[in-house]
């Protein structure tokens, strides 16, 4: 790869991450998407989207807590068992290409719902404790089948089940995409035995991107702006998840 592309393809992660960032998310369909873009061998992308993810899930799961929006008894439940299937889906490479189709479907619908009529900010009712880890056991494969931290799926369920308030929702989504990335990545790096050495300089810019996406999102925004960028969000990786 030459220095001019590294350097571009830098510049998207820093954009990718700072958008991401500022609704709890990480950034992986993102990332996956630009590194496809940039004709990254298919075998590094799934990699280095989920070491990205690490690292922007870990800044932002830092500032949303720092400003008091993180739920333990919303977490919990849903990440107990997220982790442990989000290895087994980063361990297996099946041909999902049908499967993500319709899953970038459903993130382009859940995207309109937001964009036209976003639900209203009500007093969360949690679901039980067997439905939260019940779904989140889903989640977390999901996450590891398709690249992903689980981040994307977590908060519009969030928001639109009002299982949470939007702030909340993000805050809990941080630390759901930190688990599930890492344990992604160990399935992935086990199977394959493989991790680009060009990463570097994606990490740099996905940590610069992060820091100032998650500040904007825990400090700065309204929970009327936090839906409309977590549809900008969902658009982009239900359109990556369809088209890649």
């Amino acid at each position: 790869m030459s220095n001019e592309v590294l350097v571009l393809l830098a510049l998207s992660v820093f954009v990718i991450a700072g958008l991401y960032s500022s609704v709890g998310h990480a950034g992986a369909s993102g990332y996956i998407a630009i590194l496809t873009l940039f004709s990254v061998a298919p075998a590094d992308i799934k990699p280095i989207a989920l070491a990205l993810n690490i690292l922007v899930a870990s800044i932002g799961t830092w500032q949303f807590w720092r400003a008091g929006y993180f739920s333990w008894p919303v977490f919990w439940p849903f990440a107990v068992l997220s982790v442990p299937l989000a290895f087994l889906g980063g361990y297996v490479n099946l041909p999902t290409h049908a499967f993500k189709i319709l899953v970038g479907c459903i993130l382009l619908l859940s995207a309109a719902q937001l964009l036209i009529r976003p639900p209203a900010e009500r007093e969360p009712v949690p679901p039980s404790k067997p439905v939260a880890i019940g779904v989140g056991a889903g989640l977390g494969l999901l996450a590891g089948l398709t690249g992903t931290g689980g981040g994307i799926f977590l908060t519009p369920l969030l928001i639109f089940k009002r299982w949470a308030r939007t702030t909340t929702a993000s805050a809990v989504s941080a630390p759901f995409i930190l688990l599930n990335s890492a344990s992604g990545l160990l399935g992935n790096v086990s199977a394959t035995n493989v991790f680009p050495r060009f990463a570097g300089a994606l990490v740099a810019a996905a940590a610069i991107g992060g820091t100032i996406g998650s500040q904007i999102g825990s400090r700065h925004l309204a929970p009327s702006a936090i839906k409309r960028l977590l549809a900008v969000v969902l658009i982009i990786a239900g359109l990556k998840l369809i088209f890649a």
